[in-house]
C-alpha cells in the first residue's frame, strides 16, 4: 500500500517529533545525572573543607594548650629551683653558725684546760711551807664586819675555824675577788669570791653557785680546809706564790 504525499509528510513529522522527544528526554536525563554527580562532588568537597577547618582549629587549640602547659611548667620549675636555692643557702648559713659556735666552745674549753693544767702543774711543783703567824688584830666577833664579809665570818666559824682565822680569810678573798661573787678572771676563767677554776666546781656546794655568795664561800672554806688546813696557811701560800 502506498501513502499519499500529504499522509507521508505527516507520518515523517510525527516520527521526528517522537524521536526528538526521546532525544530531549535522554539529554535531560544525562544533564540530571551529570548535575547530580556535580552536586554530589560539591557537597563532598564542602564536607571535606569543613572537616579540614575543624581539624585546623582543633590543632591550633591543642598547640595553645600545650604551649600554656609548657609555660606553667617553666614557671613551676623556676619556683622550685628558687626554693631549693633558698633552702640550701639557709642550711649553709646554719652550718657555718654551728661550726663557729663549736669552734668558740672548743677554744674556750682549750683555754680552760690549759689554765687548769697550768695551775695543777704549779701546785705539783710547790710545797706548802709553815704558816706565817698572823700578828694583826683579832676581831672580837663577826659583828665587826658587814655585808658579805660578815656572812663569810659566820660561815667560817660554822666550818670549825676560830675567829683568829678570819683576818687571813679576809685578806685572801680580798686579794682574789674583793669579795665580789661575780668576779671573773678573763685570763683563766676563774670565778666568784674564792676564784674557783673552773667556777663550776662550786656546784658541789649548791646549784646557785653563780649568784649566791654564801654558796661560794662555803665551797672556798671546804677547799681551804682540804688543801691547807686553815685560812692563815692558805694566805701564807698565796703570799709566797701568788695563788692558793
Amino acid at each position: 500500500m502506498s501513502l499519499s504525499p500529504t499522509k507521508g509528510k505527516h507520518f515523517v513529522t510525527r516520527l521526528w517529533s517522537r524521536f526528538g522527544v526521546r532525544v530531549l528526554a535522554v539529554a535531560l536525563l544525562l544533564v540530571g545525572v551529570a548535575g547530580g554527580y556535580y552536586l554530589g562532588d560539591d557537597r563532598e568537597v564542602q564536607k571535606q573543607g569543613i572537616e579540614s577547618q575543624f581539624a585546623a582549629q582543633a590543632e591550633i587549640s591543642e598547640q595553645r594548650e600545650l604551649k600554656a602547659r609548657a609555660n606553667d611548667r617553666v614557671v613551676e620549675m623556676a619556683q622550685l629551683r628558687a626554693a631549693q636555692l633558698l633552702a640550701q643557702q639557709k642550711a649553709a648559713a646554719a652550718a657555718r653558725a654551728a661550726a663557729e659556735r663549736a669552734r668558740r666552745a672548743e677554744e674556750a674549753s682549750r683555754k680552760a684546760r690549759a689554765a687548769a693544767e697550768a695551775v695543777a702543774k704549779a701546785e705539783a711543783t710547790q710545797t706548802v711551807g709553815p704558816a706565817k703567824p698572823y700578828t694583826g688584830p683579832i676581831p672580837a666577833s663577826c659583828n665587826e664586819y658587814a655585808g658579805v664579809r660578815k656572812t663569810g665570818c659566820a660561815l667560817m666559824l660554822d666550818a670549825g675555824f676560830g675567829i683568829d682565822q678570819f683576818p687571813c680569810l679576809d685578806k685572801l678573798f680580798t686579794k682574789e675577788s674583793g669579795w665580789n661573787y661575780r668576779a671573773t678572771n678573763p685570763s683563766t676563767g676563774a670565778y666568784g669570791i674564792p676564784q674557783a677554776l673552773p667556777g663550776s666546781k662550786m656546784a658541789t656546794a649548791g646549784d646557785d653557785w653563780m649568784t649566791n655568795p654564801a654558796t661560794q664561800i662555803k665551797w672556798g672554806l671546804s677547799y681551804i680546809d682540804g688543801r691547807y688546813g686553815n685560812p692563815c696557811t692558805a694566805w701564807a701560800h698565796s703570799q709566797d706564790t701568788g695563788w692558793y
